[in-house]
């Protein structure tokens, strides 16, 4: 350690070339705003200087560029990415993000502890430093069928891992303010480390009562109202620009250079084709800017607060001592990773080839029933029925009733309205539950669209107006092992095969991407309205998100987190 220390004060101090120079560069200091003409000098994995000149072992010119400090994601989950870690780690740090702050609870709630694992091996692997928090919430309510179960008992041996950092986002806020045991029990062995949380629309005093556990950062703000009573009770607010969940744009007042200390950025769950369309975190940058934020608060909110709210101490500023992750951008505008570095290392297509590949895991994980259109038939109930109301670019979804039509002794879909079936099957080879209801807001004419993606226990999920192409389209899920399929008039037109869990492809990210362009077309062949169909597919079963949600249980009143009888 002295040796490494001497050798950090040596080329710091430049008595000694440094390994690495960036010059004739500008650096963005986030102290003071300022654009700083200035060398940067790197020594193994630290900056070890600014603010001068520096003779390096390896020089870099970057004249009329900027250097900015690594992006940090504070919140996703890498299996909605659809590839593993290490295709993550290859896809999203190029552009510019060097840490992410992971929740497995995806694949923890199919796999449990395997999963868990999985992704621990993996981020001991990555280039990209990623950071993982215990899944909080598995299975996440008692209203569907998960494919594990991880009490307290089970996350304890994970805990001093190097690459865990707390317990994941809390989502059953209920269980909080109610006092439940199995929730109290999971807060209290976390007491002092990070706890992140999960309470979309919690308001006044139980939110008060959520908060006084620890629970520090939350990602689920949707109103800038919402937000700033959250910082004012000491939250860290998380802003969120994913592939289904869009919250930027309503949380642009908030993004300020006084907001800015308690503020950073998330995606959440985003795929990669609208990385290769649009970008990461970089992409959440250059939009708040063209929307008229300051530049000081979103570089600030997408590096050092993200990595002061996570304990994250030694990265985020470009300055001596810290982390050598860096950016080199050709404008603060415009926000384009022209060059990369992770901890001292510039990003190579040869870089990524040093790491040690780690095996995939849950390729055997779908165990559903075969089904048939009979299996997704409604009796006729009196009264009006309720309908899931889903709203373009949120995860929040309303509870709607209609009186919908009838066929024979069958409530039917209601195409005038875009009313249509949705049904969940339990996936896990545990009970072989089935449950039928009605959607709104999809645009489907014809056909069907299934998913294993269906947050959070991860059952199989389709969407259709023919009961025929909806049972074609879950039979074909089990024969290739999980993913995404359409259906068009009693013919498979698209699929992507997700093996891993059900969840995660074993392909490379670009196959992946190309094959999400074409099934994305299969989707737009059937009607949908809505720019990213399977992942708004993926969120109709995830019983913790107000309003109207369905599990292979049944319907799921969010409000009152009760089964709809």
């Amino acid at each position: 350690m002295t040796a490494k220390l001497e050798r950090l004060i040596d080329q710091g101090t430049g008595r000694e070339p440094a390994d690495i120079v960036l010059k004739g560069g500008r650096f963005f200091d986030l102290v003071t705003g300022d654009l700083v003409q200035s060398d940067i000098a790197i020594c193994g994995d630290s900056i070890v200087g600014t603010c001068g000149s520096y003779e390096g072992v390896t020089e870099i010119d970057i004249s009329g560029r900027i250097i900015v400090p690594g992006f940090i994601d504070t919140h996703l989950h890498i299996e909605s990415s659809l590839v593993t870690p290490h295709e993550f780690d290859r896809c999203v740090l190029p552009y510019g993000v060097t840490t992410v702050v992971c929740d497995p609870h995806e694949i923890a709630n199919v796999l449990g502890t395997e999963g868990i694992q999985y992704f621990l091996d993996s981020a001991l692997e990555t280039i990209m430093d990623i950071r993982v928090q215990l899944s909080s919430c598995v299975p996440a309510t008692h209203l569907e069928t998960s494919g594990a179960d991880l009490p307290i008992e089970k996350l304890l041996p994970f805990r001093d891992h190097p690459k865990v950092i707390g317990l994941a986002e809390f989502m059953n806020f209920p269980g909080v303010i109610h006092k439940d045991p199995i929730c109290l029990a999971k807060l209290e062995a976390f007491q002092g480390d990070h706890i992140d949380g999960h309470a979309p629309l919690l308001r006044g005093k139980d939110l008060n009562g959520y908060l006084a556990v620890g629970i520090r950062t939350e990602h689920e703000c949707t109103t800038a109202e919402e937000a700033l009573e959250k910082i004012r009770k000491g939250m860290h607010i998380l802003v969120r620009e994913g592939s289904v969940s869009k919250d930027l744009a309503a949380l642009t007042p908030i993004i300020t250079e006084r907001l800015s200390p308690y503020l950073a950025l998330c995606t959440d769950d985003r795929n990669p084709l609208d990385i290769a369309e649009q970008g990461h975190l970089d992409y959440m940058i250059r939009t708040a800017i063209k929307n008229g934020v300051e530049p000081l608060a979103v570089y600030r909110a997408a590096s050092i607060s993200a990595a002061r709210a996570f304990r994250l101490s030694d990265r985020g500023l470009v300055a001596p001592g810290w982390r050598a992750d860096l950016v080199v951008i050709d404008s603060l505008g415009n926000c384009k990773a022209e060059m990369v570095f992770a901890a001292g290392r510039r990003v190579t297509t040869e870089l990524f080839a040093t790491r040690k590949p780690i095996s995939p895991v849950g390729l055997d994980s779908v165990k559903a029933r075969t089904v048939n259109a009979a299996h997704f038939g409604v009796p006729v109930a009196d009264g009006e029925t309720p309908v899931i109301g889903v709203m373009p670019g949120k995860i929040i979804t309303e509870h709607r009733r209609y009186r919908l039509p009838v066929k024979g002794n069958q409530t039917a879909v209601d195409l005038a309205n875009d009313i249509i079936k949705v049904a969940v099957i339990e996936r896990h080879g545990k009970n072989g539950n089935h449950a039928n209801g009605f959607v709104q807001g999809f645009g489907l004419k014809k056909g069907a669209i299934a998913s294993t993606v269906g947050h959070d226990s991860h059952n199989i999920c389709i969407v259709g107006v023919s009961e025929d192409d909806m049972a074609l389209a879950a039979n074909r899920l089990g024969e290739i092992n999980g993913g995404f399929v359409v259906v068009e008039d009693g013919k498979v037109t698209g699929e992507i095969a997700l093996p891993i869990a059900g969840l995660m492809s074993l392909e490379p990210y670009e196959t992946v991407r190309d094959t999400l362009h074409d099934l994305r077309k299969s989707a737009y062949a059937l009607g949908t309205t809505l720019e990213e169909p399977f992942l708004q597919v993926a969120f109709l079963p995830l019983p913790v998100i107000p309003h109207l949600k369905i599990s292979d249980m049944g319907m799921v009143d969010v409000d009152k987190f009760a089964l709809i009888g």
